[in-house]
């Protein structure tokens, strides 16, 4: 490997428009952020596309997405304001409080706000006061953790919530090496992960746990491939315990695994799961987490691509927004869906169904923010498709709605991020469907 002066100098360019995106910019000023966006993913696609067919390991390009994650070590997030519920609930438990039982708008000015350290100035930065945490225990446990670790400061907060997704990414990047020579592809590809800028900036920059979830799915995928079944079985209960994602996956493990060894993976990784729930358990909280749940999916709307056309028609006919059928129905098609790409898509292999999987959840969803497309560009690599890498480019012009206040999106843009990620699928899917039609046998 030869460092050249072209690498020098896209790193120089990289970092700094990692350190001004981390800690300058706001996510009103939506041109600069797509300006040096731009900046980031022109530099990465040359280099991903010059490394892709090296089959040495690139030292070099590893080691500059490690550094430009501990660049933002200390950045306060500006893209997303979730931190600051990740703040709140760690303060609650850390100070003996279940974050489940209290509803954020009840609970200020009351003396357990005040004797968790939550007051006006955290409670105005909360993006959903009027809605119970969603969080999975783990997360909590990490939130706790960050708050009594940093004893008040809001600044060491962040620094303790970054740690685990820090370490989690890191260890991501090793596992997708390993799992890449073990399938016996190129251990560069994990460099489409690792250089990619909505995944530095989104899990590391803005403290989105989807990089633990990631990490601990890897780690589950791993260990089932070692046949350490149980070991498996731990580690995707915690990844569930972090984000509830990898539950649609589980049907796609019974099918194969087999019935009995699947469904008895199944059993422990729900059961493990539940029991990592056990701490906070409680009537108030099954009720709480599914009120919010239930609002969520029935009035929460961004950056949606089906949904929208639905919404649309919906006005037309109904004239008022129909979501709460319109969710409903389409909660209904993901479920019905899932299983039926886990149980009848039998000779396609498994990365290319948990990418079909999570693309159509992604597709009939009602909010699809830019973080949640990380999990899909870690599942691409491990295909040929490379339409994940698109969107996570195109997704951030949902970052055009926070240019006011009021929060109003520009549906033209949502239009062309979906147009373009549709076009680049369809010219993916098209050689694969004519090749799997070609090797069908004569009737």
């Amino acid at each position: 490997m030869t460092v050249t002066l072209l690498r020098i100098l896209w790193l120089l360019a990289s970092a700094a428009a990692y350190l001004t995106l981390g800690y300058a910019v706001p996510r009103e000023e939506f041109g600069w952020l797509i300006r040096l966006l731009l900046v980031l993913f022109s530099g990465y696609g040359w280099f991903i596309w010059k490394r892709n067919r090296a089959e040495e390991t690139d030292s070099f390009l590893f080691g500059a997405a490690i550094l430009f994650r501990f660049l933002l070590v200390i950045a306060i997030p500006r893209l997303s304001d979730d931190v600051y519920r990740f703040v709140w609930d760690g303060r609650l438990l850390a100070h003996g409080f279940n974050p489940y039982l209290y509803l954020p708008s009840q609970l200020i000015h009351t003396p357990t706000a005040a004797q968790a350290g939550l007051d006006d100035t955290l409670f105005r930065q909360l993006n959903s006061p009027d809605y119970f945490t969603v969080y999975p225990p783990l997360n909590q446990a990490m939130f706790g953790l960050a708050a009594w670790l940093s004893n008040g400061s809001l600044f060491w907060n962040v620094i303790w919530l970054r740690l685990p997704i820090v370490l989690s990414e890191i260890g991501t990047m090793w596992l997708l090496t390993k799992l890449l020579c073990r399938l016996n592809r190129n251990p560069n590809l994990a460099l489409l992960y690792g250089l990619n800028p909505l995944v530095i900036l989104e899990l590391t920059g803005n403290l989105h746990f989807e990089a633990v979830m990631i990490f601990l799915s890897l780690l589950a995928a791993w260990w089932l491939l070692q046949k350490r079944i149980a070991l498996s079985a731990v580690t995707l209960a915690l990844a569930i315990a972090t984000k509830l994602l990898p539950l649609i996956l589980l049907p796609l493990a019974i099918r194969r695994l087999g019935w009995k060894t699947g469904l008895t993976y199944a059993a422990l990784t729900g059961g493990l799961t539940a029991a990592l729930f056990l701490p906070f358990a409680s009537l108030e909280l099954v009720q709480n987490v599914f009120s919010s749940l239930d609002l969520y999916f029935q009035k929460f709307e961004f950056n949606a691509s089906v949904y929208y056309v639905l919404r649309t028609i919906g006005y037309w006919i109904k004239g008022y927004n129909t979501i709460e059928r319109v969710g409903v129905w389409l909660s209904i098609t993901t479920t019905l869906s899932i299983l039926w790409i886990s149980f009848r898509w039998r000779t396609i292999s498994i990365p290319m169904q948990v990418l079909a999987i999570l693309t159509l959840y992604f597709a009939l969803a009602t909010t699809v923010h830019p973080w949640y497309v990380t999990t899909l560009v870690g599942v691409s690599i491990f295909t040929r498709f490379r339409y994940p890498l698109v969107w996570s480019a195109l997704i951030p012009l949902s970052y055009f709605t926070y240019q006011t206040p009021a929060y109003q999106e520009n549906l033209w843009l949502t239009a062309v991020e979906y147009s373009l990620v549709a076009v680049v699928m369809l010219l993916e899917l098209h050689p694969f469907l004519l090749a799997r039609k070609l090797a069908k046998p004569l009737r």
